[in-house]
C-alpha cells in the first residue's frame, strides 16, 4: 500500500518555496528529500545523546526539567520525553535501544509503582517518592497520560509485543482497578476531559488490538457520560488546546468503535457527535480553519483567541467522522485549514517553542497523509526547519520534558521524507528520500551518504492491521502515519542501481533489504510491487 506523494515529489525538485526560519537567511534552494529527512533523524539523535547526559548517577533515570525539578514523574518524564529517546534509539541506535532504554523501563517501574501499578514521583536528591502520601486522583492522571502520550505511540509502531506495550496494558488495568467517580453511566476514574479523552483513544485501541472485551465497554462507558449527559459543547468552556481538547478525539474513536461494533449507540450517539462538531466550527475556528484556544459554546464566544497548536489534532475527529457517517462539510473543513496554512507560516505556536511547532507539524502531517496539499507540505517543510532551529549544540531543545514532542514529531517528518523507509545501522551522514508515484505503482528511493555504506533498508508495514488489527487506518492522535508500507503476499520487483531488476517477496523484504553505498555515496532504488497470484 501507499500514500499519493505526487505532490511531495515537487519539493524535492525544488518547485515549491525554499525554508525560511526567524533565526536564519532563506536557504538558496529547497533542501531534498534526502537531506530533509537526514537533518531530522539528525535532531532527534542529538536530543537523545543530550538528554541521557542528565540522568541521575543513582537511578538513570532523567529528570522532568533541567533547570529544576529534579524528579522523574509519569506525567511528564514517562510520557512526553523517554518514549521519544526510546524510539530515537530505535532508529538511531539499537544498542541504546536493547539497553538503557529497556533498563529505564526497568527501573522506573521498580522505584516508582506506588499504588499497584500506578507511579508516582521519584525525588532524586532522597530517592524515594515526593511527597510522604499517594494522591490517587494525581496517580490516575499521571497514569493516563504515561499511557496516551507515550506508550500508545511506541505500540503503534513497535507492536504488542515489546514490554513497553505491557507497560501500557497493566497501567490501563490498574486505572479502572481504581476508579472511583460515580455517574450516570458507572464508576469511572476521571470525569475531566484531559483524563476521560485520553482513556476512550487508548482503550478504544486497545480493544482492537487484544479483543478484550473489557476495553471495549469501558470506552463505551465514558463515551455514553458524554454523549447522553455531559456533551462538551453543552458547557460554559471547551479547550480545544491541550489539556481538554483529549475529549474530542477521544469521543470520536469511541464513536468509530460503536459503528463497528454496536451499531445502535452509533446510531444513538450520532445526533451529539454531529452537534459537538458542527459547534467547534461555528463557534472555534478562524477564517483560515485555524482554531481558537478555547470557546464558550453555550453562549457562542471565544473566551482565548490565541491559536491552539493542536487544531490538527482536532481535525482528526472531523475526518474521522466526515468519512464515516459522510458529512463533506467536515471534509472540505479540512481542506480549507490545509489549503490556507502558508497564510500563517510565521504563527508563533505556543511563543515560537519547540513543542508548539511539533503538535502543530504533527497535525498536520497525520491530514496531508491523507489529504494532499501543495500548501501544506510547504508549510511543513517551512515548520519542521523552525523546529529543527530551536535545538541547542548540545543537543536540548529547551531542557523541559516538552522537548520530547520535538523528537516524536521529527521521527514522523523523516518518515514521511523515506516513504517510511530506514537503514540500520544508522549513521548521521544518512539521508534517505523516497517518491511513490501513484500512476505507475513505483516507489523511488534515494539512499545518499557522506562515507561508504553497508547495512539493510528496513520497509514499513501496515500497523494498523497486524498490530492493531484496526479494520482501516483511521486518523488519531500520535500515530505514526503509514506511507509506503509492505503487503502480505506481494512480490516486488526491484532496480537497485545499475544491476538486473530482482524479485523479493514480502517475507524478505520484512528481514530488511541489504545494501552497499560505494564510494559514489548514492545508490537509487526502483521498487514496484506485483501480487503474487500463485500465493
Amino acid at each position: 500500500m501507499a500514500k499519493k506523494c505526487g505532490l511531495y515529489a515537487l519539493a524535492s525538485l525544488g518547485i515549491l518555496i525554499g525554508i525560511l526560519t526567524p533565526d536564519t537567511k532563506a536557504q538558496e534552494e529547497p533542501l531534498s528529500y534526502t537531506e530533509q529527512n537526514r537533518q531530522a533523524m539528525l535532531t532527534c539523535w542529538r536530543f537523545m545523546q543530550g538528554w541521557l547526559q542528565h540522568t541521575d548517577p543513582k537511578t538513570g533515570l532523567i529528570p522532568r526539567n533541567l533547570k529544576r525539578d529534579f524528579y522523574w514523574n509519569a506525567k511528564d518524564a514517562a510520557a512526553d520525553n523517554y518514549p521519544f529517546m526510546v524510539l530515537t534509539s530505535f532508529f538511531t541506535d539499537q544498542q541504546q535501544f536493547t539497553g538503557p532504554m529497556r533498563t529505564m523501563l526497568e527501573t522506573e517501574q521498580r522505584l516508582c509503582n506506588r499504588v499497584g501499578r500506578l507511579p508516582d514521583d521519584y525525588l532524586f536528591s532522597t530517592q524515594s517518592f515526593r511527597t510522604q502520601q499517594p494522591e490517587l486522583d494525581a496517580l490516575i492522571f499521571g497514569a493516563s497520560e504515561y499511557v496516551k502520550d507515550g506508550l500508545l505511540p511506541l505500540t503503534e509502531w513497535l507492536g504488542p509485543d515489546s514490554p513497553w506495550a505491557t507497560r501500557m496494558l497493566g497501567l490501563l488495568e490498574d486505572i479502572w482497578k481504581h476508579a472511583h467517580i460515580k455517574t450516570e453511566t458507572g464508576l469511572v476514574p476521571s470525569t475531566s476531559h484531559e483524563v476521560a479523552g485520553e482513556m476512550m483513544q487508548s482503550l478504544s485501541r486497545m480493544y482492537w488490538m487484544t479483543g478484550e472485551d473489557a476495553f471495549k465497554e469501558r470506552a463505551f462507558q465514558l463515551a455514553a457520560y458524554y454523549f447522553e449527559h455531559h456533551l462538551p459543547t453543552q458547557t460554559d468552556h471547551l479547550s480545544l488546546d491541550d489539556h481538554g481538547c483529549e475529549v474530542i478525539s477521544g469521543l470520536s474513536e469511541a464513536y468509530y468503535l460503536a459503528a463497528q461494533k454496536a451499531p445502535k449507540k452509533h446510531a444513538l450517539w450520532r445526533p451529539a457527535m454531529h452537534a459537538m462538531l458542527d459547534c467547534i466550527l461555528e463557534v472555534g475556528i478562524d477564517s483560515k480553519g485555524l482554531m481558537y484556544m478555547s470557546v464558550d459554546p453555550k453562549r457562542g464566544k471565544i473566551k482565548k483567541r490565541e491559536r491552539t497548536d493542536n487544531w490538527g489534532y482536532n481535525y482528526n475527529a472531523f475526518a474521522l467522522v466526515g468519512k464515516l457517517d459522510n458529512i463533506p462539510r467536515y471534509i472540505d473543513a479540512i481542506q480549507h485549514v490545509l489549503d490556507n496554512l502558508m497564510r500563517s507560516k510565521d504563527y508563533p505556536w505556543e511563543n515560537n517553542s519547540a513543542d508548539g511547532f511539533a503538535d502543530a507539524l504533527e497535525g498536520c502531517l497525520n491530514l496531508i497523509n491523507r489529504y494532499p496539499s501543495e500548501q501544506a507540505t510547504a508549510w511543513a517543510d517551512y515548520t519542521a526547519q523552525r523546529l529543527i532551529n530551536v535545538q541547542r549544540d548540545s543537543g536540548i531543545f529547551e531542557g523541559w520534558h516538552g522537548d520530547g514532542n520535538g523528537a516524536r514529531t521529527l521521527i514522523m517528518y523523516a518518515l514521511w521524507k523515506s516513504q517510511g523507509t530506514y537503514v540500520q545501522p544508522w549513521r548521521a551522514d544518512i539521508g534517505i528520500g523516497a517518491n511513490w508515484d501513484e500512476r505507475t505503482q513505483t516507489l523511488t528511493i534515494t539512499v545518499q551518504t557522506q562515507w561508504p555504506y553497508t547495512g539493510k533498508l528496513h520497509f514499513d508495514r501496515a500497523r494498523h492491521q497486524r498490530y492493531l488489527h484496526l479494520p482501516e487506518d483511521y486518523p488519531r492522535i500520535n500515530q505514526f502515519p503509514e506511507w509506503f508500507t509492505l503487503t502480505p503476499s506481494t512480490t516486488y520487483q526491484i532496480r537497485m542501481g545499475d544491476d538486473n531488476v530482482k524479485t523479493i517477496t514480502t517475507k524478505e523484504l520484512e528481514n530488511g533489504l541489504p545494501i552497499v553505498i560505494p564510494e559514489d555515496n548514492s545508490l537509487q532504488l526502483i521498487i514496484t510491487p506485483h501480487i503474487d497470484s500463485s500465493r
